[in-house]
C-alpha cells in the first residue's frame, strides 16, 4: 500500500468519538420518542409515508411489503425487519390503547410473532388521520430525508396527546423509556383543564388521570407508585390479572383469567404455573388450559384441586406466577432535541405548548391563503362587470404579457390579478355569477376577521385548541378497562409475602342437602335450617346430613349401590335467614355414573348403619365395619328385578319401627331392634310378606315412641306422626280418579317381621292401588313442579276410604324442624292447637292443619339430633374436634322416617323431604 495512504490513530480516542456518535444517533434517531407527537422517527416516517400514499381507513388495505419497501426507499436509512417490527407495533391493541394501523392478517400476540410481511396488509386507522391532519398548511416544519431528495416532516401535528395515550419504550445508550398507556378521554380532558386553568397543579389534573389505562385491562393495586410517577416522571406500579374463581364442572371449582396484566402473554402464564407445579412450589392446582380465541378473547381455566381453598391458591398464583407483575414508569423522551425526564404535568405542557403552535400555524396559513382569494376575487368582480371588454381586450392582443398589461391599465388590477384572469378557461370566465362572487367575498372577509382575531387573542387560540381535542376525544374515546385499586402497594400486593400455611378449606361443620330434583350442595355451616320461606321447585328435600366439609356422604341408590361424594366437592350455598334454596347445587348424577333407570333414593353418614327396604319386601340392617376402600360398591345382592325404595338411618336403629307400605294397601310396622346386622354382600331378610302382583312403595322408620303406650297416647316429645295413602284407578267412564286419606300412624297396631301387615287404605269403586304412601311427622305434599299442595285437615280412620284427590301430589315428605332449645314450647300450659297450626302453617304454606287424636294433630319437638348438634354448634362454639364426636354421636338423618318413591306417568321417580 502507497505511503501515505494509512492514517494513525489513537485507539481509545477513536472509540470515543465514534461512540459517542452511535449513542447520539440512537438516542435522537432511534430509541426515543418525541415528547410532542408521542412517536420514534421509524413510526413518525410510517404514518406519514403511509397518509402519502393514501392508505386511509376509507380505502382497502395494501400489503406490509408495499409500505416497508416506500418508508425504507424514501425515508428510513434502516433494516426492512425493523421498519416491519414498528409497523406491527403500531397496528397490536394489546400494546396500543389507540392503534394508529389497522392491520389485516397475522399481527401476531404476546406470545406469537406476526406473519411475514408479503402476508399481511395494513392502512391507516382514523386516529392516525388525526395524527397528520393538516401538514399540508404548513403547521410543521419539514426537514430533508437522508438523500437530501425528498422532505419529511419533523414532527406531525398530532390532534391528541399521543404519548400518554399510547406510551412507549425504548432502550437507548445509557439511558431508555417505558412509559405507560392512558385513558384517551381521561388524558385529553385534562388537556382542556390544563389549558383553561394553566396554574392547575398535579392533585387536580390527576381528578382527570388517576392513573395509567392499560390496553389488556386488568387491575392496578397501590396509587402511590403512580402518584410518585406523575411528580417525578419515575415510579412503579403493579398490575394484576382480572380473575373470577367459578364452578368450572359439578365437582371442581376453579380461577378463570379473563385479562392479565399488560404484556403479558397467556403462554408465559401457563409455563409459569406449570413450573412451580412441577417444582412443587404450588399445591392445589389440578389443570391449567387456555381457552382463548378470537370470539371469545382471553380465557384461562385453572383447576383447583378438591379441599383446597381457592382464595389461598390464587393468593399463591399472584405470588409466583405472571399473573401479578410490576410495570416501572420511565418517562424519558425529547424535547427540543435533548432527553428529559418528565412528570405528568410537563408532558402535559410540553404537548399543549406543541399544539398550540399548530394550530396558530394553522391559522396563520389559512388567513394568507384566505387573503389570496379575496384578493383573485375582487379582481373577478371587476371584470365580471364588463365581460365582453374583457374578452375583446384579451382578442386583440399580441401576447399574454401584452393582454395582462392592458388588463392592468384598463380595469386596475394588480398582476396577480390579471394573470389569473387570463389563466382561466374563457368558459369558465364567462359562467362567473356576480351574486355567488359577492358572497364568496363577504364570506372571506368573515374568515379572515375570525383568523386575525384568533391570532390576536392568545385565550380565544387556547380556546379553539381545547374545542378541538374534546371533538377528538369523542372520536377515539373508550371506556376505562383497567380498574384501579387505592391503597399501599406493599400492603395490597403479594409478590414477597410469605406464603399461606394452609391452602385446604377449613374442615368446618355444615350441613348437606337433596333435593327430590336431584340436586345436592352443602350449606356454609351446621346451623339449623329455617321452616319459614317460599318453597321453590327444588328446596324439596330427600335427605339432609349432618357433617364436616372435609368428610364424606354416601349415595344409596334403587339398585343398591352406595357411591361416596366428598362434601367438599359441593357447591356451598350461601347463609340465608330462609329456608335455602338447593337450586343453587348441581345434580348429584355429576358425582356418580348411574346406570339407565338407575335413581339416588337418600344419603346417608358412612359411619353408622342403615337399613334398606326393597320392592319385594326385603328388608336389610347394614353394617358399615369392612368398608371397601373405593368410590363405589354394593350395599346389599338384590334378587331378579327388586330394587331399593327406600333407606333409613334413625339415631337408634333398636328404639326404631320399621314401616313398609305396598302397592295393594297393606301397611306393617315391626320392631327393627330384631334385625341383625350384615354384611355389604348379604340378601337381607323377609321384611314384609307382599302378595302376587303388589310391590312396596314405602319403606322408612319411626320412633318406637310414636307408637301409643299403654294409656292410648303416644309420646307428646314427638308429636304425631301420620299415614299418608294416596290411591289411584279408573272411573265408570274410564276417567283417572285419585283419593287421599291421613290417618294416625298410632293407630296402626305393630306385627311380626315378614308377616303382611293390616290394610292402610280401603278402596273406592274403581280403585285398583295405592301410587304413593308415606309415613313420617307433619306430613307435607307437593307437586313435581315443586308448587305445595293441600292434604286433608281431618283425620280418617285407619281402614277407612279416602277423599277426592283435588289436584296431583308427586311427592310426600316432612321439613327439618328445630331441636332442643329451638323447639316449640310444649308445657303443659301451652296452646298445643294453636302452636300446631302456626308452625304447620309456617312450614307448609298450605294452611294444613295438624290433629290429635281427638281430631287436632299436635307438632311437637322431633328428635333430629342435626338441628340439635347445630344449636349447640352456635351456643357453646365447640371446637372441631368436639364437633366431630358430637355430629358421630347425635346427627340424624331425616331419611329415617320420610323417603318417599312414587312413579309418576312420566316413570320419573319422585322422592321428597320438605
Amino acid at each position: 500500500m502507497p505511503e501515505g495512504r494509512v492514517i494513525e490513530v489513537d485507539v481509545s480516542s477513536e472509540m470515543e468519538s465514534s461512540y459517542l456518535e452511535y449513542a447520539y444517533s440512537v438516542i435522537y434517531s432511534r430509541a426515543l420518542p418525541d415528547a410532542r407527537d408521542g412517536l420514534k422517527p421509524v413510526q413518525r416516517r410510517i404514518v406519514y409515508q403511509m397518509g402519502d400514499m393514501g392508505l386511509r381507513p376509507d380505502r382497502g388495505h395494501v400489503k406490509s411489503s408495499r409500505i416497508v419497501g416506500d418508508v425504507m426507499g424514501k425515508l428510513h436509512p434502516h433494516g426492512d425487519s425493523a421498519i416491519y417490527d414498528a409497523l406491527v407495533r403500531l397496528s397490536q391493541d394489546f400494546i396500543m390503547r389507540v392503534p394508529l394501523v389497522d392491520g389485516h392478517g397475522n399481527f401476531g400476540s404476546l406470545d406469537d410473532g406476526p406473519a411475514a410481511p408479503r402476508y399481511t396488509e395494513a392502512r391507516l386507522t382514523t386516529a392516525s388521520m388525526h395524527m397528520i391532519a393538516g401538514l399540508d398548511e404548513d403547521v410543521v416544519d419539514f426537514v430533508p430525508n437522508y438523500d437530501n431528495t425528498l422532505t419529511q416532516p419533523e414532527v406531525l401535528p398530532s390532534a391528541f396527546p399521543n404519548l400518554l395515550i399510547n406510551g412507549a419504550s425504548g432502550i437507548a445508550v445509557g439511558m431508555a423509556t417505558n412509559m405507560a398507556p392512558h385513558n384517551p378521554g381521561e388524558v385529553i380532558a385534562a388537556c382542556a383543564h390544563l389549558i383553561r386553568n394553566p396554574d392547575a397543579g398535579l392533585s387536580e389534573l390527576m381528578r382527570f388521570i388517576p392513573g395509567p389505562d392499560l390496553p389488556t385491562g386488568g387491575r392496578i393495586i397501590g396509587l402511590d407508585g403512580v402518584r410518585e410517577a406523575y411528580e417525578t416522571g419515575r415510579g412503579t406500579f403493579r398490575t394484576r390479572a382480572t380473575v373470577s374463581i367459578e364452578n368450572i364442572s359439578a365437582r371442581r371449582k376453579g380461577i378463570v383469567v379473563t385479562e392479565l396484566p399488560y404484556l403479558v402473554g397467556p403462554e408465559k402464564v401457563v409455563s409459569k404455573v406449570k413450573d412451580a407445579v412441577g417444582a412443587k412450589k404450588l399445591t392445589g392446582i389440578a389443570s391449567i388450559d387456555d381457552y382463548s380465541d378470537r370470539k371469545n378473547g382471553l380465557r384461562l381455566v385453572i383447576g383447583i384441586k378438591n379441599g383446597f381453598n381457592p382464595e389461598a391458591v390464587l393468593a399463591e398464583l399472584y405470588r409466583q406466577t405472571p399473573l401479578e407483575e410490576s410495570f416501572g414508569i420511565n418517562n424519558v423522551c425529547l424535547v427540543e432535541g435533548q432527553p428529559s425526564t418528565l412528570g405528568l404535568r410537563d408532558l402535559l405542557m410540553v404537548y399543549l405548548s406543541h399544539r398550540i403552535d399548530v394550530v396558530r400555524r394553522r391559522t396563520v396559513f389559512q388567513l394568507r391563503k384566505a387573503k389570496d382569494r379575496l384578493h383573485l376575487v375582487e379582481g373577478l368582480l371587476i371584470a365580471i362587470l364588463d365581460i365582453d371588454e374583457v374578452i375583446q381586450l384579451i382578442r386583440s392582443s399580441d401576447d399574454a404579457a401584452t393582454a395582462r398589461t392592458r388588463l392592468m391599465n384598463v380595469f386596475e388590477l394588480s398582476e396577480l390579478q390579471a394573470t389569473y384572469i387570463l389563466d382561466l378557461q374563457l368558459r369558465r370566465l364567462t359562467k362567473f355569477s356576480r351574486l355567488e362572487l359577492e358572497a364568496e367575498r363577504d364570506e372571506l372577509k368573515k374568515r379572515i376577521d375570525y383568523l386575525e382575531s384568533l391570532l390576536a387573542d392568545e385565550a380565544k387560540l387556547r380556546e379553539l385548541v381545547a374545542a378541538e381535542l374534546e371533538s377528538t376525544a369523542e372520536i377515539i374515546g373508550s371506556p376505562r378497562r383497567t380498574v384501579l385499586i387505592e391503597g399501599s402497594m406493599k400492603e395490597l400486593t403479594a409478590k414477597g409475602k410469605k406464603a399461606p400455611t394452609n391452602l385446604k378449606i377449613a374442615d368446618s361443620p355444615c350441613r348437606v342437602l337433596l333435593s327430590t330434583s336431584g340436586r345436592i350442595a352443602r350449606t356454609s355451616d351446621a346451623a339449623p335450617l329455617a321452616r319459614e320461606g317460599r318453597r321453590s321447585s327444588h328446596d324439596a328435600l330427600v335427605s339432609e346430613i349432618v357433617t364436616t366439609t372435609q368428610g364424606k356422604v354416601g349415595a344409596i341408590t334403587t339398585t343398591g349401590r352406595l357411591h361416596m361424594v366428598d362434601v367438599v366437592d359441593l357447591p356451598a350455598l350461601p347463609p340465608a335467614a330462609a329456608r335455602p334454596n338447593v337450586a343453587g347445587g348441581v345434580k348429584i348424577a355429576e358425582y356418580a355414573a348411574l346406570e339407565k333407570n338407575e335413581k339416588i333414593i337418600g344419603l346417608i353418614d358412612l359411619d353408622r348403619e342403615f337399613v334398606l327396604g326393597t320392592a319385594e319386601g326385603v328388608v336389610k340392617r347394614v353394617s358399615v365395619a369392612g368398608r371397601p376402600n373405593k368410590n363405589e360398591w354394593e350395599t346389599i345382592t338384590l334378587k331378579g328385578k327388586d330394587s331399593v325404595v327406600g333407606v333409613a338411618q334413625p339415631e337408634d336403629i333398636d328404639d326404631s319401627l320399621a314401616v313398609f307400605v305396598t302397592s295393594n294397601a297393606q301397611l306393617l310396622a315391626f320392631d327393627a331392634s330384631g334385625l341383625r346386622a350384615q354384611g355389604w354382600n348379604a340378601s337381607g331378610v323377609a321384611g314384609i310378606k307382599v302378595a302376587a302382583e303388589a310391590k312396596v312403595i314405602f319403606f322408612g322408620m319411626t320412633p318406637k315412641a310414636a307408637k301409643s303406650d299403654e294409656d292410648g297416647a303416644a309420646d307428646a316429645e314427638l308429636g304425631s306422626f301420620a299415614v299418608v295413602t294416596i290411591a289411584s284407578g279408573e272411573n265408570f267412564y274410564g276417567a283417572p280418579s285419585s283419593s287421599i286419606k291421613v290417618s294416625e300412624f298410632s293407630e296402626f297396631p305393630t306385627k311380626g317381621r315378614a308377616t303382611s301387615g293390616v290394610r292402610a287404605h280401603k278402596f273406592l269403586k274403581g280403585e285398583t292401588e295405592l301410587s304413593l304412601a308415606w309415613v313420617g311427622d307433619s306430613p307435607q305434599a307437593a307437586a313435581t313442579a315443586g308448587g305445595a299442595r293441600t292434604l286433608p285437615a281431618e283425620l280418617s280412620r285407619r281402614d277407612g276410604t279416602g277423599s277426592p284427590l283435588e289436584s296431583k301430589i308427586d311427592v310426600i315428605g316432612t321439613l327439618p324442624r328445630l331441636g332442643g332449645a329451638e323447639a316449640h314450647d310444649h308445657s303443659p300450659n301451652a296452646d298445643d292447637d294453636a302452636s300446631a297450626e302456626a308452625t304447620a302453617e309456617a312450614a307448609s304454606g298450605t294452611g294444613h292443619k295438624a290433629a290429635t287424636s281427638g281430631g287436632k294433630r299436635s307438632t311437637g319437638k322431633g328428635q333430629r339430633g342435626q338441628q340439635g348438634l347445630a344449636t349447640s354448634l352456635d351456643e357453646l362454639d365447640l371446637d372441631l374436634d368436639e364437633a366431630k364426636d358430637e355430629i358421630a354421636r347425635s346427627k340424624f338423618d331425616t331419611d329415617g322416617a320420610v323417603i318417599v318413591s312414587h312413579d309418576d306417568d312420566d316413570g320419573d321417580d319422585d322422592s321428597a323431604l320438605f
